[in-house]
């Protein structure tokens, strides 16, 4: 008989984006770092599914259509389910107002384009407590 072994769940991150390369591209790399990845291609496509698959993280770009992602970040903050859930902002977007904006809107982090996988990924593990 095999020994009983502790595998820890993988954590669940979902990715919001209305470009398909950028969600193929973080997809990829999340997924080779060992996490679950979901993805959403707007604000309202988002928050449903944060609130369907609780995700441990959402990676969130801020333009995009339907609603965008300081609205659907409003949103997130305002539901009972997804209140605590942490959200990371990751965009093309730097302007200093944009990031005030979004910090407003109730982000725990924000990340500029460009950055590096390793910048993406140490935001992440903080992020998630690894």
């Amino acid at each position: 008989m095999l020994p009983a072994t502790h595998v820890e769940p993988r954590k669940k991150l979902l990715l919001v984006d209305d470009s398909q390369t950028v969600l193929l591209l973080h997809r990829m790399m999340l997924a080779h770092w060992g996490y679950e990845v979901r993805s959403a291609r707007d604000g309202q496509e988002a928050l449903a599914k944060a609130i369907s698959e609780r995700p441990d993280l959402i990676l969130m770009d801020v333009v995009m259509p339907r609603m965008d992602g300081l609205q659907a970040c409003r949103a997130l903050r305002a539901c009972r389910e997804t209140m605590d859930v942490p959200i990371l902002f990751v965009t093309g977007c730097s302007e200093p107002s944009c990031v005030q904006e979004a910090f407003a809107s109730g982000c725990t982090d924000y990340l500029a384009r460009p950055f590096d996988s390793e910048m993406l990924l140490a935001r992440v593990r903080q992020l998630l407590g690894e």
